[in-house]
């Protein structure tokens, strides 16, 4: 009886391994491409407003897919989907570094951002699974992963910028490894989700507190998408930093937002979930607010970090509350909390561009701030099991 209890205990904890080798292979994409946005913007000579246009094409990628997305996963397994989703993702990210035009910069990041949230919703419904077999609170520490990758991902960037390494010399060498990651990892991940009984519906409007859960996750990646998207301009372009340097507020950011999804399971647990989004969405604010009032390298990278343990925790609770719906799979009703939650990353970039273009970066970060209060007021509405 012991022995298969081991047995159970370690294969459980292969799937997780699995899975979050998938997490860490999407972050470390994705991160690499948001460390080298001003080098391609200068490189294309891009200015900031036509740049917040160009940055709307990835997240329409992401929401163009989302019904698409849980459709495919409920319909054909989040297996096939991950592994699909993995190899498009990482040929999407080469084409942004082969870029010589602002068009087919347009091209690729739709394309990035199409097979990004196919990857997104698939590997999430592996997290809910493989969170179903332990039998407690994981998710939190698959997304540290991603932010983990994410840190990886900007560290290297910044690297990549001082050495004066081009784009997509870089973005090969992160194909590469993520291929690797994709073989050794492909073959643990669970081949049958939870909940995926016949009955369920392909296509759901989300109830009220799957559009609550979405509206403060809507707030949180709007601040966490002006993070990846704008971080290295305003150090560029406000904070005047070296462009060694450039890459310092996305890794600060990163770290932090890693550093607390890896705690974040057992806070949860221990002040509960209503307490953690309030303390986020105040440091989230905080944080920005820091960063436009000082505007100089100690000062900003400081703010960022408090923007990244501000928006550690947003993402994985709204996501295991969604997963745990009662309605819907867990792919529809992630799909579900996505599609309101990536509006954000829909707006965002334009609407810092635009208002930067009107008025300053400054005065864009500041608007950004008031979305991190409202994560504080959203949270105290949301019923969480």
């Amino acid at each position: 009886m012991l022995s298969a209890e081991l047995t159970l205990t370690s294969t459980n904890r292969i799937h997780r391994i699995a899975v979050g080798s998938i997490f860490f292979l999407y972050g470390l994409c994705f991160a690499s491409w948001a460390s080298r946005i001003p080098t391609i913007q200068q490189h294309l000579g891009i200015s900031d407003t036509r740049l917040g246009l160009i940055l709307f094409t990835l997240p329409t990628g992401l929401f163009v897919s989302l019904p698409l997305s849980g459709w495919l996963t409920a319909k054909l397994g989040s297996r096939k989907i991950v592994i699909v989703a993995s190899v498009a993702y990482a040929m999407a990210l080469v084409s942004l570094g082969l870029a010589q035009s602002s068009f087919q910069l347009i091209i690729g990041l739709f394309l990035f951002g199409l097979s990004g949230n196919m990857l997104n919703i698939s590997v999430n419904t592996q997290a809910v699974g493989v969170e179903s077999l332990y039998g407690r609170p994981i998710m939190a520490s698959f997304h540290g992963l991603w932010s983990l990758a994410g840190f990886s991902g900007a560290s290297i960037g910044t690297y990549m910028m001082g050495t004066s390494i081009l784009p997509y010399q870089h973005f090969v060498l992160i194909f590469l490894l993520a291929i690797t990651i994709l073989l050794v990892s492909q073959r643990y991940i669970l081949k049958q989700d939870v909940h995926s009984g016949k009955g369920q519906p392909l296509f759901a409007m989300p109830d009220r507190s799957l559009v609550l859960l979405g509206a403060i996750a809507f707030c949180s990646m709007i601040c966490e998408g002006t993070m990846f998207d704008w971080s290295g301009v305003y150090f560029k372009k406000v904070v005047l930093a070296d462009e060694a340097w450039m890459g310092a507020g996305l890794t600060a950011f990163m770290s932090t937002m890693a550093l607390g999804r890896f705690v974040a399971d057992w806070l949860t647990h221990k002040i509960g979930s209503k307490k953690i989004l309030q303390l986020s969405g105040l440091l989230t604010a905080s944080g920005l607010i820091i960063s436009v009032i000082f505007p100089n390298l100690v000062t900003v990278i400081i703010g960022f970090l408090f923007v990244g343990f501000g928006v550690s925790s947003v993402v994985p609770l709204v996501y295991s509350a969604a997963g745990r719906s009662k309605v819907m799979s867990p792919g529809v009703a992630l799909a579900a909390v996505s599609t309101i939650g990536f509006l954000g990353f829909l707006s965002g970039p334009p609407l810092i561009g635009l208002i930067a273009g009107a008025t300053s970066l400054r005065i864009s970060f500041s608007v950004i701030a008031l979305l991190g209060l409202c994560i504080a007021v959203l949270s105290k509405k949301v019923k969480f099991d």
